[in-house]
């Protein structure tokens, strides 16, 4: 159905009229290449992943990459009318000669496609930050009797179709700067985040301060007397999220590398619980497939964190692809990049430096060393588990000997 012609739109010489009339949304052919290369252009030079350090409204963190001031309430009331099915009001039309006269005076193609591009990611990102997928919900194309159709878009990756959406990667990259589980990774010091296996943990550690929760999936295996990374804790998994997410913080899941799942399903159906993010390893396997799980997870929910894990560091071995892996993945809508295993000075450096998303390493050095050295999340993995496990027979051994153990107060 998206193969489908757009429909056409009335010509128009003033007001919300003219807008539609030349973007390259409601164009075909010749025309919407033409206009589309423009958008293509515009957004060339936006850096997409700079955005996703912005604090503002979407549309005026957009509209100042591009270079220009606007009236974020007057995209708003043009996004509102948009649509050529749409009644135009008069405030509308009054807005958009304001938005004319704000990308330079001059009302030409190019100028309407610019100020195309923000009345488009207006409510389409304002739906990502909701959480809503997809965030655009339906289009409209001719069928082949002529008629407008309506064309449901549930269930197809967001951005896609015939008239592919230019600005997708732009698009997550503000709802996950408006997002809260993203702002913590954004902060002047590092989101320390504790891997959990169970409630009354997560819960505890809440109650403690902690700003976020995530789980492990050492410790989710080994709790239900499983293995570790053989993708059979899926419905385990599952099932702690819809508990984890009642806690009042923002929860992120460690998925392995999948599960063997489908990545849009997987996504969607964490996303539905209540899940902020997942954290996906690569095993240090293929990193093209790696790179099409990430996508497919970006795709089944455009709001969730992807923490994307390159495994190069923890498994010893082809340090020297970290970067291209990392990369990869970040090319791929990875929101942030973790390398489990990376000690070094300099090597965190040099990670920092490179990777444009927040770089996740394990709790191996002191919290203020890693902050210093601009890693901007640190995760404890599987070290609680262990020091539970200890503790707990640590604390029987000494009933057994004879001692005492004196029960928490909290």
């Amino acid at each position: 159905m998206l193969d489908l012609p757009i429909p056409r739109v009335s010509p128009g010489e003033h007001g919300v009229a003219w807008l539609r009339a030349r973007v390259a949304r409601f164009s075909d052919g010749d025309e919407h290449s033409r206009r589309r290369a423009i958008v293509e252009r515009e957004l060339a030079a936006v850096d997409a992943v700079a955005l996703r350090r912005g604090r503002g409204h979407h549309v005026a963190e957009l509209a100042a990459a591009l270079g220009v001031r606007v009236s974020v309430a007057d995209v708003e009331v043009v996004a509102e009318c948009y649509q050529p099915h749409r009644p135009v009001s008069a405030a509308a039309d009054a807005a958009l000669d304001r938005l004319v006269a704000a990308f330079g005076g001059v009302a030409d193609e190019v100028t309407a496609n610019r100020i195309g591009i923000l009345v488009q990611a207006c409510s389409a990102t304002a739906a990502l930050i909701a959480g809503e997928n997809p965030p655009v919900p339906s289009t409209r194309r001719l069928d082949e009797t002529g008629e407008v159709v309506e064309v449901d878009l549930t269930g197809r990756p967001f951005g896609s179709g015939r008239h592919a959406c230019p600005g997708r990667a732009h698009a997550l990259s503000l709802a996950a700067a408006a997002g809260r589980f993203h702002q913590l990774h954004y902060r002047d010091e590092p989101l320390l985040l504790p891997n959990v296996w169970d409630f009354a943990t997560a819960a505890a550690l809440v109650a403690d301060g902690y700003p976020a929760i995530g789980t492990t999936s050492f410790g989710v295996a080994a709790a239900h007397g499983l293995p570790d990374e053989a993708g059979s804790t899926l419905r385990e998994t599952l099932a702690l999220a819809g508990v984890l997410v009642r806690l009042p913080v923002p929860v992120t899941v460690d998925i392995e590398s999948g599960f063997g799942a489908d990545p849009r399903e997987l996504a969607a159906r964490l996303w539905d619980l209540g899940v902020a993010g997942v954290n996906v390893e690569d095993a240090a396997g293929d990193a093209r497939a790696h790179a099409d799980l990430v996508r497919g997870l970006k795709d089944g929910a455009p709001g969730l964190f992807v923490n994307a894990r390159v495994d190069t560091y923890w498994l010893g071995r082809d340090h020297d692809t970290t970067l291209d892996r990392a990369h990869r993945y970040v090319d791929a809508g990875a929101d942030g990049i973790f390398v489990p295993g990376v000690i070094r000075d300099d090597d965190i450096t040099a990670l920092v430096r490179a990777i444009p998303v927040p770089l996740n390493v394990l709790a191996q050095r002191p919290l203020a060393d890693l902050a210093s050295l601009g890693v901007k999340r640190v995760s404890t993995g599987s070290l609680l588990y262990r020091a539970a496990l200890d503790a707990a027979v640590t604390a029987a051994r000494t009933v057994r000997d004879g001692g005492r153990v004196e029960p928490a107060t909290t």
